[in-house]
């Protein structure tokens, strides 16, 4: 564990964490306030997840529960890594230790490179009734592991766990849930739930929020993208809301 420790310090950059505090939200008031970096890049993190990857579920523990957010990051790394070569056992003993530890998973990087891999990858064949009281919760990231968690399923070409999920959430007020029921729409429509996708928008497209519906529409045809900007338009509430990152923001942590 000294080891580790001894690693990550080495690579710590003040000037890139000074840059990714502000992009983290990390002031007072604001959704990650008072998250700590050390200004490790993401690619950096994967490497020394991988050459620890065999340490405890303990000492895993104890990174995740840091209030360095690499530290909870590479964490996050290292489970996946040992999801990922688990039996049975192991991957609920993972899955278990993951959502009964949300507080610490409180970014929404955090959550959206580990939500899928380990929630959505553990549920994809099982009915699991928490995802559904997190997306009702009033906890943002607990929302968001909900939503991120159904990206498995779309992969897989099943819809029903993101449709519902989505469904919760489509009047949320924050824009970190506006951008991740958008995007999993947005992924759903890719994967061959076109069909699926805009139904739910011919239902929620003039009063979701203008964020929501723009990245969930980002990769249609212009004339349909303008047909449902212009229902927006006509229909819905005239309240801009500010976008907000993700998963294709991490090339700021390259």
């Amino acid at each position: 564990m000294d080891k580790l420790l001894q690693t990550i310090q080495s690579h710590a950059n003040p000037e890139k964490a000074k840059i990714l505090q502000r992009f983290f939200k990390t002031g007072k008031g604001e959704y990650a306030e008072g998250d700590i970096f050390l200004g490790l890049v993401v690619p950096i993190q994967r490497k020394i997840s991988k050459q620890f990857s065999n340490i405890t579920l303990n000492d895993v523990s104890k990174l995740l529960f840091s209030p360095i957010h690499e530290y909870r990051l590479i964490a996050l790394f290292i489970l996946i890594e040992q999801f990922k070569r688990g039996d049975e056992a192991v991957k609920k003993s993972i899955f278990e230790l993951y959502m009964n530890n949300t507080q610490h998973i409180n970014n929404w990087d955090l959550i959206d490179l580990s939500a899928p891999t380990i929630v959505g990858e553990y549920l994809k064949n099982k009915h699991y009734t928490t995802l559904y009281v997190f997306a009702q919760s009033n906890n943002l990231w607990k929302k968001r592991i909900a939503m991120l968690s159904s990206f498995t399923d779309i992969k897989n070409g099943r819809f029903d766990r993101a449709l519902e999920i989505a469904e919760i959430l489509v009047y949320d007020a924050h824009d970190l849930i506006h951008t991740a029921v958008g995007w999993m729409l947005r992924e759903m429509g890719k994967r061959g739930g076109l069909k699926e996708e805009e139904m739910f928008l011919n239902k929620h497209g003039a009063t979701m929020p203008r964020t929501m519906l723009r990245y969930a529409i980002e990769r249609f045809p212009e004339s349909k993208r303008q047909f449902y900007l212009n229902l927006k338009n006509k229909w819905g509430n005239s309240k801009q809301y500010a976008r907000a990152p993700d998963l294709s923001a991490r090339e700021i942590l390259g």
